[in-house]
């Protein structure tokens, strides 16, 4: 039997996908969690050989949690499944030690056969957003400019951007310029908007 856990912080969506899993002969859903950081704990306390995980959590997202049981648990393969097949999610998925990244409006039987080719040490990339993050390019934004924006997402101001980053207020501004320039947008709220929707934040 290959032993999965299964991450999704909406309940309807990951109680579903447990059951659509048990349905298979070699199949056994053997934990569920809300979101990374339990389903980061929850491969610990049990013995599981897939981690299916949701990329957009709250707290640790799916992403974060696959580079944590990466380092943590080696020898747990991991599929991202995400609702949202942006270009960077994929990069940054593969990045983390993924073996397979696929969208949700993929069929049950399917999902069971990705499950099945990460347990044996295979991959898979979902073709179209594996085609769109090619012709979308890498991302051109610094570690740093990344960092800004990030901090920038809720709207505060710069002077709180500096603070949670221990740079100076120009600093920030640099950064957060120099990737409005980059992405060719007007301000930093579409400098967010534009690196979240290629899933590079």
């Amino acid at each position: 039997m290959i032993r999965v856990l299964v991450a999704d912080d909406q309940e309807l969506v990951r109680t579903a996908l447990a059951t659509l899993l048990s349905l298979e002969p070699d199949i056994e859903v053997v934990a569920q969690a809300p979101d990374g950081e339990a389903a980061v704990a929850r491969a610990a306390e049990t013995a599981c050989d897939v981690a299916l995980l949701d990329i957009d959590m709250p707290g640790m997202d799916g992403l974060t949690a696959a580079a944590t049981l990466r380092v943590r648990q080696p020898h747990l393969a991991v599929v991202l499944l995400t609702s949202h097949g942006r270009p960077g999610y994929l990069r940054r998925g593969v990045e983390a030690g993924a073996a397979g990244f696929i969208t949700k409006d993929v069929s049950g039987s399917r999902l069971a056969a990705v499950i099945r080719e990460a347990h044996g040490g295979g991959r898979y990339l979902d073709p179209q957003v594996a085609a769109d993050a090619v012709f979308a390019g890498d991302c051109p934004l610094a570690p740093r400019e990344l960092e800004m924006l990030r901090l920038a997402e809720d709207g505060r101001p710069l002077s709180s951007i500096a603070r949670a980053a221990a740079l100076h207020e120009g600093t920030v501004r640099n950064y957060i310029s120099s990737a409005i320039t980059k992405l060719g947008v007007d301000n930093r709220v579409g400098a967010v908007r534009h690196a979240r929707a290629m899933g590079w934040l």
